[in-house]
């Protein structure tokens, strides 16, 4: 490994940034340093600069002065979902390896131009998929690769909240975030079904989309939002089909009147066995649970976190200083982020799909 650090450049000081960003970041000093914070409030560039910058961090509030600074490495892109495609683009452009939170853009048109132009420009693209580091997704991930189950022909993909409408940034407002739960946390779940079945070819997509539940805003875990503010849908389904037949349902809402609610978890169905993810690894409580036939019995397996249990580890390292980690050494020993940009892509390309699908009443073809 490279024993360089890396100087990193950090554009949005909002909300995804204070919580899993610069957090994670300040603890790989001994990879990288964050030596400039950009946002269109300057107070909180000055306050992220001061809370986790170098003591010579400088402070923008255009973006583009912060990218003509050769001395910058990495930027990290922490925006609203409108501007990661030209801000991700210039920053390519200008040499610099990308972060970018998910999604990767609010279409897939916006999409292609942020893969395109880290091809050309051959700086690395990674996009923010944290929830592929949890010890869960990561035994997950391994038994698949080691055919525990079989040919896998059916995920469904969770991400639902009863009452989790964020009532902070810009979450309601469809114009800067290109949609709601689909794109917000829709997303991840569809992100893990996708990577766990290594499988990114779809065929077809046929979507619902919900506005429903603008108004019922009584016990939102934060707090009552505007309803006249609320642009965007309160619930989203999608069922994917694949080029080999597989088989995704995605289900997402932050207003659903229901109480069994999972976020950013998969079910997987093969034809050896199967898996599904419960509880709530976010915050360490998850539950991994495989089940299959042996002995004449059907017989499933459960691996919980804390108690010593297999796998996991009740003290393990947030999924945000790992997806860090990772990245940052992708860069210093040129080798390829967990996350790639084709991958996500395809996750922009089906998310896309269904609010069309939603929007024309129609089955969208992929060709």
């Amino acid at each position: 490994m490279s024993t360089a650090k890396l100087k990193i450049g950090i554009i949005g000081c909002g909300g995804i940034a204070n919580q899993k960003h610069l957090p994670s970041l300040a603890k790989l000093t001994h990879l990288g340093e964050m030596v400039a914070f950009c946002d269109i409030v300057e107070e909180r560039a000055v306050k992220a600069a001061k809370e986790f910058g170098t003591e010579q961090a400088r402070v923008y509030v255009d973006y583009w002065e912060l990218l003509q600074d050769e001395s910058i490495d990495v930027i990290h892109v922490l925006t609203p979902n409108l501007q990661h495609s030209f801000i991700t683009v210039a920053a390519l452009e200008a040499g610099k390896h990308v972060m970018c939170e998910k999604p990767m853009a609010i279409n897939s048109v916006e999409a292609k131009k942020m893969l395109e132009a880290s091809k050309k420009t051959g700086r690395k693209l990674t996009i923010g998929y944290q929830n592929r580091f949890r010890d869960d997704s990561q035994v997950l991930y391994t038994a698949c690769r080691q055919g525990e189950f079989g040919d896998i022909y059916l995920a469904k993909a969770h991400a639902l909240r009863r009452r989790g409408v964020p009532t902070w940034g810009v979450f309601t407002d469809k114009e800067q975030q290109g949609g709601g739960p689909l794109i917000d946390i829709g997303t991840h779940a569809l992100d893990l079904s996708l990577w766990f079945m290594d499988n990114y070819k779809p065929k077809s997509v046929t979507g619902s989309v919900f506005h429903k539940l603008a108004d019922k805003f009584e016990g939102n875990m934060f707090g009552p939002w505007d309803p006249k503010a609320y642009e965007v849908e309160d619930s989203a389904f999608g069922f994917i089909k694949m080029e080999n037949g597989a088989t995704i349902f995605l289900e997402c809402a932050w207003a659903l009147n229901i109480t069994d609610t999972r976020e950013a978890m998969t079910t997987l169905c093969g034809t050896e066995g199967g898996a599904e993810m419960k509880g709530s690894p976010a915050i360490g409580k998850g539950e991994l649970v495989f089940n299959s036939a042996k002995y004449g019995k059907l017989v499933e397996t459960k691996a919980t976190t804390g108690g010593g249990i297999a796998y996991f580890d009740a003290g393990a390292e947030d999924p945000g200083v790992k997806e860090a980690r990772q990245w940052l050494e992708s860069i210093l020993n040129d080798t390829e982020p967990l996350v790639k940009p084709e991958q996500a892509f395809v996750v922009t390309q089906i998310l896309e799909a269904i609010y069309e699908s939603a929007r024309t009443g129609k089955t969208i073809e992929f060709e």
